[in-house]
């Protein structure tokens, strides 16, 4: 009876390891994420693009939003991630590139305090506008995963493109022309 018993177990697991195999396979890319959707072609609109964000070292608060018409680099980091200042020198000159073709860089620090986040600019010598989310709630509906990550936001608010770790001079160069060519 054990004999029989073995294969039988053995069979078993082998057509459960199958069945769990063929439904991973016809469920892939069925991902309702904001990276997932991208990945399909798809351009979801920039979730919580009306929340006025604080900007870094100013009374005053921006949007996503009032950015509406740019191709906006929107860069997630904070002051306390090695990758986030291993990008920053990059992200500045895609800023220099970016002024003249109606975009920009925006950065967005999270779980970072304000102080610290300041220090960051100051020392990697940012131009672009950083807004501060005081909360996470922001990057939470982006469904960042860490930091840092890198949205491509196309001139209608929709996202076009995700870098979800460190970004380098290759992958924009890459991604950023198609979408600034688009006009509409």
């Amino acid at each position: 009876m054990r004999r029989l018993l073995t294969p039988a177990f053995a069979l078993l697991a082998a057509a459960a390891l199958l069945g769990l195999l063929a439904y991973g396979v016809s469920h892939q890319g069925t991902s309702s994420s904001i990276q997932g959707q991208v990945a399909k072609g798809e351009l979801p609109a920039a979730p919580d693009a009306t929340m006025a964000l604080p900007i870094l070292g100013a009374s005053a608060k921006e949007s996503l939003a009032d950015l509406r018409g740019k191709v906006v680099v929107l860069n997630v980091f904070a002051s306390w991630c090695p990758p986030c200042a291993a990008e920053a020198p990059i992200l500045e000159r895609e800023q220099h590139l970016l002024a003249g073709h109606d975009a920009t860089v925006l950065g967005v620090t999270y779980q970072d305090n304000a102080s610290d986040s300041e220090a960051f600019v100051r020392e990697w010598h940012l131009t672009y506008p950083v807004l501060r989310d005081v909360n996470g709630n922001f990057v939470r509906a982006y469904q960042a995963t860490g930091v840092p990550e890198t949205f491509v936001i196309d001139r209608r608010g929709r996202v076009a493109a995700v870098r979800p770790y460190q970004l380098d001079d290759t992958w924009l160069a890459q991604t950023v022309p198609s979408i600034l060519a688009r006009r509409s």
